[in-house]
């Protein structure tokens, strides 16, 4: 059926759809623009384009406009107000959009409107979420709030960390009713943000360092997340303990294996103790770079130096991602390869299986680390799962990574003067000191050999 035989039901289910969650406004005003009439076609129409005067009138001639619901989703004009893209988006407008949400609430609509999704994989949606988990609107989540929303409303709890602009989340927590499960997910979710201000601020709130939430607690998150050891100081400064355990594994043998010295420097100074088994003391001292302590733990139990090598690809890994040249370094004198591989990869840092430690250590923007690779026979050719090269991801990580701040040429210096091919990149790429070493090409002189 063409969208001009389309029955007015259905035009506005399909405009509901385009209209909210998350992504841009182009198919919702495409379908605006060639159907205007659905502006005022409904209450949900109006709701969603935060056209007050409007809602008034059909909350004035029709009461059960209040609680009526509507396809796709079968949420009411509240929710899917909650959740419009125009809303979010629209942010010079939102005082019409929180007059709106006012007139449905103080009309009697519950401010714990709901609806559930369709799809292989259906989820509880509500305005509140709407509110502080897609749009991360302090004004709309303090107003569903005062009418009653639930502060620990599972989406909002989740997803109302997931920026820097914290005010939605703050207004949760200041209800004083989020409890400390969810607390201590918000403090985890703030870890995945790398949001050191807000992570400062739950744990001001009394969010519980140690608490575990499913197969994770905030210092196991934070090491998951290569965060900076402000974090963990941090996390330190408000009681963590490095012994709390998450599937048999603490914290402190999770920072050994993630090759974090900095964090367990930072115990040390502390004087705060933990344990480790003899494989993790092994590894520990390849994090420190400590040779005579691991040849001693080698020389003593020769079957942890196997151990070791079985777990090489994921120590390389892991000790590549945090940029611990030292450590690398170390793993490499223990015998594991170069190119071995990452079997698991890592879905959060979009490493793909099977990356090498040169991959990982040109994609997270660490030439020291590329530069060690290099000396010890990494091959720079090798393309990852996806099909690029390390000097592809090198690139990238200048020009298309959340950590461009810390970005620099030097990673794409170091692999061309050892040879690698750039003559498949296009210029411009979108970082000046990359094209001017690119546009350089052969004159770039490589390293001599040994």
């Amino acid at each position: 059926m063409s969208e001009a035989t389309q029955h007015p039901e259905d035009l506005q289910a399909s405009f509901i759809r385009a209209a909210i969650w998350y992504g841009d406004l182009a198919e919702a005003d495409a379908i605006l623009a060639k159907n205007p009439e659905l502006a005022g076609m409904s209450v949900f129409t109006a709701a969603i384009l935060g056209n007050v005067g409007l809602v008034h009138d059909f909350l004035a001639t029709d009461s059960t406009n209040y609680t009526n619901t509507a396809a796709p989703f079968g949420g009411n004009a509240l929710v899917y107000l909650c959740m419009s893209k125009y809303f979010r988006l629209n942010t010079e407008r939102s005082d019409d959009f929180l007059a709106t949400a006012r007139l449905f609430l103080e009309g009697g609509t519950d401010p714990n409107s709901d609806f559930w999704s369709t799809g292989t994989y259906p989820e509880f949606e509500t305005a509140l979420y709407g509110a502080a988990g897609i749009a991360h609107h302090e004004g709309m989540t303090r107003l569903l709030l005062e009418f009653g929303a639930n502060p620990n409303d599972e989406e909002a709890v989740y997803h109302s960390p997931e920026t820097d602009e914290n005010g939605a989340m703050k207004a949760l927590v200041e209800t004083g009713k989020v409890t400390p499960e969810n607390l201590a997910l918000m403090l985890i979710r703030k870890h995945d943000w790398h949001d050191y201000h807000g992570a400062k601020w739950l744990l001001e709130q009394g969010a519980d360092p140690n608490l575990i939430w499913h197969d994770t607690s905030p210092f196991h998150h934070a090491l998951a997340r290569v965060n900076h050891i402000a974090f963990f100081k941090l996390l330190l400064d408000h009681g963590a303990n490095p012994e709390v355990s998450v599937g048999g594994m603490t914290a402190a043998t999770k920072a050994v294996r993630h090759g974090r010295a900095d964090v367990l420097t930072e115990l040390h100074k502390r004087n705060i103790p933990y344990t480790l088994k003899g494989l993790d003391k092994l590894i520990q001292a390849c994090a420190f770079g400590d040779v005579p302590e691991a040849q001693a733990i080698a020389n003593g139990a020769p079957y942890l130096v196997k151990n070791l090598l079985a777990m090489g690809g994921e120590l390389l890994a892991r000790f590549t991602s945090c940029g611990n040249a030292q450590g690398v370094n170390m793993l490499l004198d223990m015998g594991i390869k170069v190119d071995e591989p990452f079997e698991a990869g890592d879905n959060y840092w979009e490493i793909p299986k099977g990356s090498l430690a040169i991959h990982i250590a040109a994609w997270l923007a660490y030439p020291e680390v590329i530069q060690l690779l290099i000396f010890r026979g990494s091959p720079i050719e090798t393309p990852d799962a996806n099909g690029a090269t390390p000097m592809d991801l090198a690139i990238r990580a200048c020009t298309g990574s959340h950590w461009m701040d810390r970005r620099t040429p030097k990673s794409v210096e170091i692999l061309l003067r050892a040879g690698a091919k750039a003559d498949h990149i296009s210029l411009p790429t979108g970082y000046a000191p990359v094209d001017e070493l690119l546009g350089a090409g052969t004159n770039v002189p490589k390293d001599p050999e040994d």
